[in-house]
């Protein structure tokens, strides 16, 4: 494989598991407002709230993978 390859998957890896990270983090703090005596609609709200900019990311990760295997010639198409 080469290392130009090698170097994408390591960091594709590598800011996924940031990314589930960062949404495992946010389930604790949501159980931690929970314990705290917020209601579970407000602290829905605020994982909602909290979870669009992961979503973003994951999104944002995925079209640039995705235009990063079309052909040369494809992606000036696309811009």
């Amino acid at each position: 494989m080469p290392a130009k390859k090698r170097g994408q998957s390591a960091s594709q890896k590598a800011i996924a598991f940031l990314l589930i990270l960062q949404t495992m983090l946010i389930g604790v703090n949501a159980e931690n407002r929970l314990q705290q005596g917020d209601s579970p609609i407000e602290v829905l709200m605020w994982m909602i709230n909290q979870c669009i900019p992961v979503l973003k990311q994951a999104s944002s990760l995925q079209e640039k993978q995705k235009k990063s295997l079309l052909p040369k010639h494809r992606r000036s198409e696309d811009q």
